[in-house]
């Protein structure tokens, strides 16, 4: 039969984390001493892999650790082991770190919102620019469908006087006329003064 191989300490000799625990418990530096070698590895490995960045791992590890000291007499043997109590504290400590770090980018993200917020209101810009538009295509419709056509074809999809007159099949001296009749009555039905 093959003996297990065991790297660094005989698990014979290893203390029990709970006897640690309770010693840790009472106070007892050297009874933490041990415990710490006993869940340093795992907890920083737990913490690792819910935070992922080094410098907070070893930081949030160190915490919990702190906290092993300062709690170990709330530790109930009934409700599991040591090491698990160790390390669930650990895996809460790592989430709660994650919240924090979200709900802080989360704050810096709104405060950058209010930072660029436009020194108008959006809103009333619509609502004005959609009244406007509205006001425009009812003078459009006041106009004769020559008119109306000469003065689409040119503001509305860009197209130059000579351009309008070949769309058209008309002179350009007519284009123009209709052009200036047309942006006359709109003037008038808009209310823009000349």
């Amino acid at each position: 039969m093959k003996e297990a191989v065991h790297i660094g300490r005989n698990p014979a000799t290893q203390p029990d984390p709970q006897e640690l625990l309770g010693a840790v418990a009472l106070g007892d530096q050297e009874a933490f001493a041990g415990l710490y070698d006993i869940v340093a590895g795992p907890l920083l490995g737990v913490v690792r892999a819910v935070l992922r960045d080094p410098a907070q791992s070893e930081e949030v590890a160190q915490e919990v650790l702190v906290e092993v000291w300062r709690s170990a007499p709330r530790y109930r043997p009934e409700r599991g082991s040591a090491v698990n109590w160790v390390l669930t504290m650990a895996h809460q400590r790592a989430v709660d770190r994650v919240r924090s770090v979200q709900a802080a980018a989360a704050r810096e993200h709104r405060a950058a919102l209010l930072d660029h917020a436009p020194e108008y209101d959006e809103v009333i810009e619509q609502v004005e620019a959609r009244l406007e538009r509205e006001q425009v295509r009812r003078c459009l419709r006041t106009l004769t469908e020559i008119q109306r056509q000469a003065v689409e074809l040119a503001y509305y999809r860009g197209l130059t006087y000579r351009q309008v007159a070949e769309a058209l099949a008309v002179p350009l001296g007519t284009v123009k006329t209709r052009l200036r009749d047309g942006l006359i009555r709109l003037r008038d039905c808009l209310g823009v003064s000349a």
